[in-house]
């Protein structure tokens, strides 16, 4: 079976880009042909996967004589390659994004002639989808839901993209919810398959220690306690309750240290608030690639995902499969997984109860007594094997 997988994102530097790269990769190894289109700056080297990729060149104004277009692959909040949001497309630069992605799927048919289209995102991707007459199921991934309440232009594509899709693919309980209410679909178009992680690059690494860690980031190796934060700089994410929960924690545990990887439109407002409380432990690490986000994972002594709104929480499956116990909001997604045998849940909003909760971990030394437990409760569950076979089961039906 060949399947076309077209994503409004970049394969690196967001959360649905990086699902689109393991599924593409697992896809590929149960033995389906993939072709991935995708925005960026520059071509995507075909060497650095095991699938195809198809890109559209947007502006980053390196690139004027490359691009397709005068303006930057427009985000639902914000990426490491782009802030441009959708909701600041002129109609014009809209009607140009929409033609794109659709000058860019007729190719692919005609060329790679694909069975079906998994497109991601209940947004543009699938409504050019629709218009194909092929087959087509979307992953839901969550800040698509957002874009349909804050971008009104963009609610017509939307409902029709659902309307038309064999079937829709939430990646949690919440998710679930949200997308029948949103989109008015029946539930039982809707399958509930969570995110996975990639078993190679997420797992315990022997000597991933602190201290070896510490140093590879131009950090003093210290073997003080570690806190750790993955995400994009975007409110929905918590930074700001994270920090001002530091300064709560940072007097209880000497010599405690907290890295934040990421980056985004929030990055010099976070450095502002770090210097507002007087937090001499805080270290901005930007975006690292995964091989490197899983060594500051199995440094840590505990991660954290503060998130207001969060459809699943992939960087918290990530912590567990190497590891380390994850204190998590109770929101969206994260309830799904996170329990007292390999973490804690907070309530959103609230620093006092973060702080208090990454002390608990600490001192409790749960590094040690739920690290084990939490690798292995990953590795059983959120594997991307066993959530890409059901997609592959959803294709199958789809199909006919």
């Amino acid at each position: 079976m060949k399947v076309l997988m077209p994503n409004h994102f970049p394969l690196q530097g967001s959360g649905s880009g990086i699902y689109t790269l393991n599924v593409a990769q697992e896809l590929v190894r149960l033995g389906y042909e993939v072709l991935v289109i995708v925005p960026d700056h520059q071509a995507v080297p075909t060497e650095d996967y095991p699938f195809p990729a198809q890109t559209i060149l947007f502006c980053n104004g390196e690139n004027e004589g490359q691009a397709e277009v005068d303006f930057n692959f427009p985000c639902f909040t914000t990426h490491p390659r782009s802030v441009t949001t959708f909701y600041e497309l002129s109609d014009e630069q809209m009607g140009e994004y929409v033609d794109l992605w659709r000058k860019h799927i007729k190719q692919a048919i005609v060329d790679f002639r694909p069975d079906i289209i998994h497109a991601h995102h209940v947004w543009v991707t699938p409504f050019v989808a629709s218009e194909t007459g092929l087959p087509y199921v979307i992953s839901v991934h969550g800040t698509d839901l957002m874009g349909y309440r804050d971008g009104p232009r963009y609610r017509p594509m939307a409902r029709i993209a659902a309307e038309k899709a064999y079937g829709l693919i939430a990646i949690s309980r919440q998710v679930r919810d949200d997308t029948v209410a949103t989109y008015g679909v029946s539930q039982n178009k809707v399958h509930l398959i969570a995110n996975g992680f990639d078993v190679d690059i997420f797992k315990v690494i022997p000597g991933a220690t602190k201290t070896a860690v510490l140093p590879e980031f131009g950090l003093p190796a210290s073997d003080g306690p570690l806190v750790s934060f993955v995400g994009k700089f975007t409110d929905f994410k918590g930074i700001d309750v994270l920090l001002k929960a530091a300064a709560i924690y940072e007097k209880a545990l000497p010599g405690v240290q907290t890295v934040l990887v990421g980056h985004g439109q929030l990055w010099e407002e976070m450095h502002s608030l770090q210097d507002e409380l007087g937090l001499a432990g805080v270290h901005f690490l930007g975006h690292q690639p995964q091989p490197m986000v899983a060594r500051i994972y199995n440094a840590a002594d505990v991660s954290v995902v503060p998130s207001r709104i969060e459809p699943f929480g992939l960087v918290a499956v990530e912590a567990l499969a190497c590891g380390t116990p994850v204190v998590a909001t109770n929101a969206g997604g994260l309830p799904d997984f996170i329990n007292d045998r390999v973490g804690g849940l907070v309530p959103l909003e609230d620093h006092e109860a973060l702080a208090e909760a990454i002390i608990s971990e600490v001192k409790a030394g749960s590094k040690q007594s739920k690290g084990k437990f939490a690798a292995q409760y990953a590795l059983d569950g959120y594997s991307w094997r066993s959530q890409v076979q059901k997609m592959a089961q959803l294709y199958e039906r789809a199909l006919g």
